[in-house]
């Protein structure tokens, strides 16, 4: 099997987890610009880097495809496992459906018309990832390389023209400070930032699809973590810089500050930034997704099809096309209920790599570890309260900000609790699966 090498790793990670700025536009119209810095440098350290440090450590010790779900279950037993596996599932078709819908957005810059036919678009982007996730994860790994230039070209331009048209001039960062900002605008801010920086649990999951995977995952990680918190800033800069108000950026995207920094060709550079942006975040995550439900199957906790790989690419291409299938029927949905559905439940899967961190810890001491985190069990424990502090801030504000944001979290609140039941039906089934 042909591997991925660790540059298209840091690409594959890259777009997971960020795929650029592209979804950081609302965060001047909830945090103002004396909040949004400050928030864009603190979110990350309190989210984010707990997250990355349990995944470099777990897997480090068991750098497997399946990845959470591996740990989860090796941690918790099969049971906690097979939670894992289903939330982190749902959520990500809940995430991979808002990207053909940003997507046909993006292109809208150039011919507003096809947002009239928005959902005939979807589909036709859906199935073309699908058919390149078929093709297996070293073509992923080449076009993410390819997508990512595309990406980052157009922001390293920006920036550039900012700064050059302030160089005589001052470019200071406005007074941080949260004075006036209300819970809901604080949650909501909290949320755009945790959105854009989700996922590098997801990384894992083709761990034994990746050349020396300890080694290169740890290099890779880091370089994407600084990678995305550095472009994060330098462009909520340059938009502070720019003059562009809250509202048109938040209405009219990234290119509308093209169009006022360099004109309608920076801009179009930046709506086909969008546009590929989308294209390699929706390639990444369904790469990653497509390969838990295929071992969850080798388990015997889901049907045994969705193991079936392809005879030429021996890529798991039933579990694409089911996933496929479910995230072409949510294409429809609302952008914003879809959000705080997505946080609600990677949150809690997100817990429950936690709880196996502080699990394996306790119950095996002394296996080797290739990274470990450099804290005792006490300091673990509070290490893993701050993510949650963040999360529990932001999704209480995002439903004090939304009239339907309580059915969101009721819907979520249900998907969640329907892994107990998809348990108890395994259970029947299939009486050979072991509970612990």
């Amino acid at each position: 099997m042909k591997k991925i090498r660790p540059v298209q790793l840091v690409a594959v990670i890259f777009f997971t987890v960020s795929g650029g700025p592209y979804g950081l536009e609302p965060l001047l119209t909830y945090a103002g610009q004396h909040a949004a810095i400050l928030l864009l440098l603190l979110t990350p350290m309190l989210w984010d880097v707990p997250a990355i440090y349990t995944v470099l450590e777990l897997n480090g010790m068991m750098p497997v495809t399946g990845g959470y779900y591996k740990w989860v279950k090796y941690a918790l037993g099969t049971r906690w496992g097979f939670y894992e596996g289903w939330w982190t599932w749902l959520y990500t078709y809940v995430d991979l459906a808002i990207y053909p819908v940003l997507f046909v957005t993006y292109a809208g810059f150039f011919y507003p018309a096809l947002l009239d036919h928005k959902i005939q678009l979807c589909l036709v982007f859906i199935w073309l990832s699908a058919g390149l996730n078929i093709l297996g994860i070293v073509p992923v790994g080449k076009v993410s390389l390819f997508l990512s230039a595309i990406v980052l070209t157009p922001f390293i331009i920006l920036i550039v023209m900012v700064f050059y048209h302030h160089s005589g001039g001052s470019i200071a960062l406005p007074a941080p400070s949260v004075k006036g900002l209300t819970l809901p605008s604080l949650g909501m801010a909290l949320y755009t930032i945790m959105w854009n920086c989700l996922g590098w649990d997801n990384t894992t999951t083709y761990a034994e699809e990746v050349e020396k995977p300890v080694r290169s995952y740890l290099i890779a990680i880091i370089i994407a973590f600084v990678l995305v918190i550095v472009l994060y800033f330098l462009v909520i800069w340059s938009s502070l810089l720019s003059g562009i108000s809250a509202k048109t950026l938040n209405d009219s995207l990234f290119p509308a500050l093209g169009v006022l920094v360099g004109g309608h060709w920076l801009g179009s550079l930046l709506a086909i930034g969008g546009m590929a942006s989308c294209v390699g975040i929706y390639a990444s995550v369904l790469l990653s997704v497509s390969r838990v439900p295929m071992v969850m199957a080798e388990d015997n906790l889901l049907p045994e099809k969705l193991n079936k790989r392809h005879k030429r690419f021996n890529t798991p291409y039933i579990s694409i096309i089911i996933c496929s299938i479910v995230v072409s029927a949510m294409v429809n949905w609302d952008l914003e209920s879809l959000f705080i559905i997505d946080v609600t439940i990677y949150g809690a899967g997100l817990a429950l790599e936690y709880i196996s961190l502080i699990r394996l810890r306790i119950k095996e001491p002394d296996v080797h570890r290739p990274f470990k985190i450099p804290l005792g069990i006490p300091g673990l424990c509070i290490a893993v309260v701050l993510p949650f502090g963040i999360y529990f801030v932001a999704l209480t504000g995002a439903l004090m900000s939304k009239e339907n944001g309580l059915l969101a979290a009721v819907f979520a609140i249900v998907t969640l609790l329907s892994a107990e039941l998809l348990w108890q039906i395994v259970k029947r089934r299939k009486p050979r699966v072991k509970t612990a």
